[in-house]
């Protein structure tokens, strides 16, 4: 991160500052995106959760730059979760989980489409045509599989997969050292292929 501009829009710029926000916003979307409740989705917009968050960085940018003990983009991340956090809790009262927990809003049930998007991440080889064909059954069952996780399990690959935090950034959400994130996320994929492979017809029905 430039320094220059974060003293910049320390002193005031407000353009510099939307910049900088606007650099972030896709992978912020992508937050918002797969951790809004399901029952929000009619009833929240994702761009107006970006929106309020935006108003709360303006007040508080001064305040991380005089002592910033994350990078930039986690702190803007965590300012995102704790106004989806406001977000479910308006909406959802009690139901919505707290953001001091170790997964503050779980990612919720995946979609067949999210599952067979986060199996292709994955498994880097299934094909535009394959997915076309994939049986509406075979899709559930790949879909079940991914949401039967182990939670903490899922929770990285999210934040790897959907949200595009790099090993180290994840570390950091986590509050686990580089090299123990990098060797979770590494169970977490075998996890998820020995759950692919043990569905009928394994992987390759997957690719065929």
């Amino acid at each position: 991160m430039d320094r220059t501009r974060l003293a910049a829009a320390a002193r005031g710029d407000q353009k510099v500052l939307a910049d900088l926000f606007d650099e972030h916003r896709d992978r912020l979307m992508a937050l918002v995106r797969v951790r809004l409740d399901p029952r929000l989705r009619r009833r929240v917009d994702p761009n107006d959760v970006l929106q309020e968050t935006y108003l709360t960085i303006q007040r508080k940018f001064p305040a991380y730059c005089a002592s910033p003990a994350i990078p930039f983009f986690l702190w803007l991340r965590l300012e995102t979760m704790q106004k989806l956090t406001d977000t479910h809790r308006y909406h959802l009262g009690v139901q919505a989980r707290d953001i001091g927990r170790e997964i503050s809003i779980e990612p919720h049930p995946f979609s067949s489409a999210e599952s067979i998007a986060l199996a292709e991440r994955l498994l880097g080889r299934l094909t535009s045509a394959s997915h076309a064909a994939m049986r509406s059954e075979q899709r559930q069952r790949v879909n079940d599989a991914i949401n039967e996780m182990d939670p903490a399990a899922r929770e990285l690959l999210v934040l790897r997969h959907f949200e595009e935090l790099t090993n180290s950034e994840a570390a950091q959400v986590l509050g686990i050292s580089p090299t123990a994130a990098y060797g979770r996320y590494l169970r977490a994929v075998r996890r998820l292929r020995n759950i692919l492979e043990d569905l009928p017809g394994g992987v390759e029905a997957l690719v065929s």
